[in-house]
């Protein structure tokens, strides 16, 4: 773990750096596991999942049979649990559906802005080590929210040919039918641009690997969209010295278990903590099943001591984290200052892995400084907004002039005669 104390602004630039990725060789395999699959449908999908998943399936859909017996296999508690978190995801995003407001703009115009589901959409779901159920439940409950028409799940088979029970269970919960069991570049392909067996969508959401990522961001360029450009997991913890230690190494290491490109940092104002969180992360990385991937990813991890507080806040939002922790003695008033994250948690009871799990809001966020932009997912995500107008007669006869005089010092004199020709029309006021 790389200590830095209190780095001047000039060097800021390397601490703000995520870790590295060669795109170079991954660029050729994407696209031409793209092109396989746009070009051979099926047959390269079957291909490219012997390949990279070693397992030969003829049918991708995963059958009633199969996600009925999910609900057989996932434990009593698990089901529990996967309700409450359902429960208050669907809860805090259901407030996010706008009411549709019709605005007098001027007198008898009036404009007004709906929500219109997307129709198709496609959610991918990572399998493997880690198998993120949470996800569907992330993705699925504000697609049904949004009213989505068709919902197609991918995710990625084991070496039986079977998706992860959890994961099914989730989908057999939400009532999404649509399973598909592919994984990687060759779902997104699928999914991007559709097969015999696959129904091509208008938008893809979900994490996974780097493949996948860069898969996303290729069928983005060819029309098809993207929930949002997305890297490695991150969190960024800021403490003071009344933190807990215990507290901030445990969260350092439920993010960096994720991956070995996952990037923890923390950044307190208090250089006596530094000591104790290292200790604290050797003696619960020793503990950890994922301690070997969660070790790997800690090469990248950064303790930086900034002893202004409003400087430390400076560097966060020009980092912009998918996870900020504020872990302080008085959160609270520092909230309106931070610009930048995909997720806050505030307070020491605040961890990451709630909002990962079961809080209500959702985990599927902006990466790699992209939180300077973009939101999270919400049902908005799964939705575009289409604006109307409507006036009558009289609203265009008061409105119209000035239409025309706009019209004309631009020199769009047809725009103009739109207009016109319907004042010069005879008709009821």
């Amino acid at each position: 773990m790389q200590i830095y104390q209190n780095p001047s602004e000039k060097n800021w630039p390397s601490l703000l750096e995520r870790p590295p990725i060669n795109q170079n060789t991954l660029l050729i395999e994407v696209q031409k596991i793209i092109g396989l699959v746009k070009i051979q449908g099926d047959k390269a999908l079957r291909a490219l999942t012997l390949r990279y998943d070693r397992i030969r399936l003829n049918d991708f859909l995963v059958d009633e049979k199969e996600m009925r017996a999910a609900v057989d296999v996932v434990s009593t508690d698990l089901q529990k649990a996967i309700s409450i978190a359902a429960a208050n995801i669907k809860k805090f995003h259901a407030a996010q559906v706008q009411r549709v407001e019709k605005i007098e703009t001027s007198r008898y115009v009036h404009c007004w802005r709906k929500q219109v589901p997307i129709e198709k959409v496609g959610l991918y779901i990572p399998g493997g080590q880690a198998p993120l159920f949470s996800t569907v439940l992330m993705l699925g409950i504000p697609a049904l929210l949004a009213g989505c028409a068709e919902i197609i799940i991918c995710s990625p088979p084991d070496r039986q040919g079977k998706i992860n029970p959890s994961i099914l269970y989730a989908c057999n919960y939400l009532g999404l039918k649509k399973v598909y069991k592919l994984g990687g570049a060759q779902a997104i392909a699928a999914m991007a641009y559709g097969t015999s067996s696959v129904p091509a969508v208008y938008k893809i959401f979900g994490p996974g690997n780097q493949y996948v990522t860069l898969a996303k961001q290729l069928v983005q360029q060819e029309g098809v969209g993207i929930d949002m450009p997305a890297g490695p997991s991150e969190v960024l913890v800021l403490a003071d010295g009344t933190a807990n230690p215990d507290f901030i190494a445990a969260d350092l290491l439920s993010q960096a278990e994720h991956g070995a490109d996952s990037q923890v940092m923390l950044v307190t104002t208090d250089v006596n903590i530094l000591k104790e969180v290292q200790k604290s992360v050797q003696r619960q990385l020793d503990a950890l099943p994922r301690k070997k991937i969660a070790r790997k990813s800690l090469r990248y991890s950064k303790l930086i001591v900034i002893h202004d507080l409003s400087m430390a806040i400076r560097f966060i939002n020009l980092y912009a984290p998918e996870h900020l922790i504020l872990n302080l003695c008085n959160p609270v008033k520092i909230i309106d200052a931070i610009k930048n994250a995909g997720s806050v948690f505030i307070g020491p009871y605040t961890p990451e892995a709630a909002g990962d799990y079961a809080s209500g809001t959702n985990h599927t966020l902006p990466t790699n400084g992209y939180a300077r932009t973009e939101s999270g997912i919400g049902v908005e995500s799964f939705m575009k907004l289409i604006t109307f107008q409507q006036m009558s007669r009289r609203g265009l006869s008061l409105l119209g002039p000035c239409v025309q005089t706009l019209a004309r010092a631009e020199n769009l004199y047809g725009h103009s005669a739109a207009v016109q020709v319907r004042l010069n029309k005879r008709g009821r006021i």
